[in-house]
């Protein structure tokens, strides 16, 4: 389905739908408009020699040098060359692809000044599939994602390198392949297509939507352990979540209900404490919590998806341009540094109920470590020292990046996000996440097996999925290919698809 970028309407789910499908895309009709209407405001003031930062001025602490007729074209292609300063591993091409999605919308929302030839361009690398070689690193997102814009922009010169079907090509040779025109830079156009946040937003969007998928199946994980050890569900009853208010706790209560629903825990027919831990009695208000602060990221991610990030800002209706800061990063990467400790504490939550499945003195009747043989075997001991270890690295990833600004350019840049580098960190964490989420439902499982009263619909469906990937541990094996393939069936989300089959959303 082609997604039309006019300016607006851009949600998380559109955005990772161009990054990951390769959903076509069209610029709206009345965003060509508005992108043709600025640029012959700018071209009027270039002609009239109007000071214009970026445009016949230098930038950062070059911007009171004033360039000369001659110099003003060709500074866009110098311009280009200098911040084309990333290193390292080439970014994935689902971040790249988001980002020009990202950037293709700010354009089109007709404020700069950029000529309509490199927006259609932009359009036209996505469509038929010519994605720019990027650098991961290099990004301190404040004047935008200038290193990993400019290897972008590289391409408008017919240079950089470019990923076209597979083989990694020439950028010049790239377009010719897929039959694209090398627009060339003119006055405006290196900087318009750099200077704003657009590859930090991107990542942001496509893991707000891994994430949130992540955590629905960290109340399934919770749903599981809860039946195992037998744990008392009034703490998930509506009425508790809805007098104190907050909506995270309200819809995680409600989707873990509909995992135990159907079974004796829930049918009140198993005995069960009065009170148990926090690690189970408040995992709603815990998850919850991790749901409200994605809520939050997710406004602000869409906020910047469908604003005009960038620097200047050309208002053609008012003959206008003003020089700002709308470039800065710090709007996204201080709630996305949230959305990473988020998924930190949640996974901190899913190794403490881990940790009760083990522990004999904990477990309610469970066998010590999930084996039958305690002694002679060692069961699931060792998974813990493996969720543990990804849970400190997790840990030592949720310092965050928005508080670590560097000055940079003579001080002229004397606050920046690192918004990249909470984008990095990001997937990380959630890597992790997966690895540790993978272990307990592992655990849960096994616990599960060596019980013999009915389990919720959706944890029985759980249990299903999981026994198709990895078998019952009757005798220990080495562990290391079952944590490695519950860790890529979290990250699939096949368990959340298939409960959900049967319970409804869990949303």
């Amino acid at each position: 389905m082609t997604v039309v970028l006019n300016g607006s309407g851009l949600n998380i789910e559109k955005l990772s739908s161009i990054a990951r499908n390769n959903e076509e895309v069209r610029l709206a009709p009345e965003a060509l408009e508005r992108i043709k209407r600025c640029r012959a405001m700018l071209e009027k003031k270039i002609e009239a020699r109007e000071i214009m930062y970026g445009i016949n001025t230098g930038i950062g602490e070059f911007s009171e040098v004033v360039l000369t007729d001659d110099q003003v074209e060709e500074f866009q292609k110098y311009l280009v060359y200098n911040h084309a300063a990333g290193i390292g591993d080439p970014a994935p091409l689902e971040y790249v692809r988001g980002a020009l999605a990202s950037r293709i919308n700010v354009h089109a929302k007709g404020h700069s000044g950029i000529r309509p030839e490199i927006t259609l361009t932009m359009v036209e690398m996505l469509n038929r599939g010519v994605i720019p070689y990027v650098c991961q690193k290099g990004s301190v997102g404040a004047c935008g994602d200038l290193a990993p814009m400019a290897q972008m922009a590289l391409l408008m010169m017919g240079e950089g390198k470019a990923y076209y079907k597979g083989e990694l090509l020439e950028g010049k040779m790239a377009f010719e392949r897929a039959g694209i025109p090398v627009p060339g830079l003119k006055a405006r156009d290196g900087l318009g297509f750099i200077n704003g946040s657009n590859m930090l937003t991107a990542m942001s969007a496509i893991l707000l939507v891994d994430a949130d998928r992540w955590l629905r199946q960290a109340e399934i994980a919770t749903a599981m352990s809860l039946e195992a050890l037998q744990a008392n569900m009034k703490p998930y009853h509506p009425k508790i979540h809805e007098v104190r208010g907050f909506p995270g706790a309200i819809r995680s209560a409600r989707a873990i209900r509909k995992c135990v629903e159907g079974g004796d825990l829930a049918e009140g027919r198993r005995k069960c404490k009065v009170q148990d831990a926090y690690s189970m009695r408040s995992s709603p208000q815990v998850i919850g919590a991790a749901h409200d602060a994605l809520a939050y990221a997710r406004s602000q991610v869409e906020i910047e998806l469908n604003g005009v990030g960038d620097n200047p800002i050309f208002f053609a209706d008012e003959n206008l341009h003003l020089s700002g800061a709308n470039f800065q990063g710090t709007p996204v990467s201080l709630p996305m540094d949230m959305v990473g400790a988020a998924i930190t504490m949640v996974s901190v939550l899913s190794e403490r109920r881990m940790n009760r499945l083990n522990n004999p003195a904990l477990s309610v009747g469970l066998p010590p470590f999930l084996t039958k043989g305690a002694g002679m075997f060692s069961g699931l001991m060792l998974s813990q020292y493996t969720a543990d270890s990804l849970i400190v690295e997790q840990r030592i990833l949720s310092m965050p990046a928005s508080i670590q600004s560097i000055p940079a350019a003579a001080d002229q840049e004397d606050f920046v996000s690192m918004g990249m580098n909470t984008a990095i960190k990001n997937f990380q964490i959630l890597d992790n996440g997966y690895g540790v989420l993978g272990i307990e439902m592992m655990a849960a499982a096994q616990a599960l097996d060596l019980r013999d009263y009915k389990f919720g619909k959706g944890t029985s469906k759980a249990k299903e999925v999981i026994r198709r990937c990895v078998e019952f541990l009757d005798i220990d094996r080495p562990l290391y290919p079952d944590h490695t393939r519950m860790k890529e069936l979290v990250e699939t989300g096949e368990i959340l698809r298939e409960v959900e089959g049967v319970v409804g959303p869990l949303e």
